[in-house]
């Protein structure tokens, strides 16, 4: 079974960059995808071809969104408001539907509303497949100064959303994963982290040891999520000592000619599932006039 996760950095740009021939050419069974940043009014016709879609878009204008692509309509959706689009791939309707009541951990409901989170159970193999937009967050405000941010300064309270976030978040993704296991499931949390994990996953990480998305306590609570029992960072146990692949790389200058990058985008799976991992790696355009995104696909055939 071949999965995917891509943020689109805009569905409507990624279309108009080649992401429907993407889809057609690798002919993944599931994606996540992120960064939709569309109503599902203004998502283009005809754009997920033959996939079911399951997306939450979010109230945050021109911002965010989260949906997971399949073959097969999905055995259950769950979203953090209880509502979500669901379309099979001959439909149009753009009207949510109510999934029910939703629990969720404490601090996470400042978040609910954002289209960040999405997890779907799959029809075809007992795996629930999530996709994730963790906020890209900020510098602390005694790292923050002025003159040598491309931001305003903020007084530290994009990072101290993030660090809120990353807190409750953490307790509802234990949540989810015993939920899976006590379905007999296997859980696949897939998205864009915004935090490198570790030197490995950035190129220049001592320049960037005091940068947003590599910060010291991103980095530990990263560790706090992953073990041999819990979850397994699937593409760095097929290249374990190996700098990146990276899925991110900056529009400015020569960033991706020169895989100046970060990996920031993952598949975080339940150790069974993350054994069954055959081949694991990015999509990375040839040239950087062909990109899709400023992200690129990250694709794990699971041989099941």
């Amino acid at each position: 079974m071949r999965i995917a996760t891509f943020n689109l950095n805009g569905i409507r740009a990624a279309q108009r960059r080649g992401f429907e021939q993407w889809l057609r050419e690798r002919r993944p069974d599931v994606v996540a995808l992120q960064e939709l940043r569309a109503p599902a009014s203004a998502i283009p016709p005809d754009v997920f071809g033959p996939y079911h879609l399951a997306y939450d878009a979010g109230t945050l204008a021109g911002r965010n969104g989260v949906a997971v692509l399949t073959r097969r309509a999905p055995a259950a959706v769950r979203t953090w408001t209880g509502t979500a689009l669901i379309r099979a791939p001959d439909e149009t309707h753009t009207d949510t539907v109510e999934l029910g009541p939703v629990s969720l951990a404490r601090g996470l409901r400042e978040f609910a509303d954002q289209g960040r989170y999405l997890e779907v159970d799959l029809a075809d193999a007992p795996i629930t497949v999530a996709s994730l937009y963790l906020p890209k967050g900020g510098l602390p405000a005694h790292l923050q100064k002025p003159g040598r941010m491309r931001e305003a300064p903020d007084g530290g309270a994009r990072y101290e959303r993030k660090m809120r976030f990353l807190d409750a978040f953490a307790r509802q993704l234990t949540r989810s994963r015993r939920d899976a296991r006590a379905q007999g499931r296997e859980l696949l949390l897939m998205g864009d982290l915004n935090i490198a994990h570790t030197h490995h996953d950035v190129r220049n990480w001592r320049r960037s040891a005091q940068a947003e998305g590599y910060l010291p306590e991103e980095r530990q609570w990263f560790d706090s999520i992953l073990s041999p029992r819990t979850l397994v960072d699937v593409v760095r146990s097929r290249h374990p000592d190996t700098d990146g692949p990276y899925t991110w790389w900056s529009w400015l200058g020569q960033s991706f000619t020169n895989d100046v990058g970060w990996r920031i985008d993952y598949h975080l799976a339940t150790p069974r599932l993350a054994r069954t991992a055959v081949a694991a790696g990015t999509d990375r355009e040839p040239a950087a006039d062909r990109r899709m995104s400023d992200h690129a696909p990250v694709v794990v055939d699971y041989d099941l």
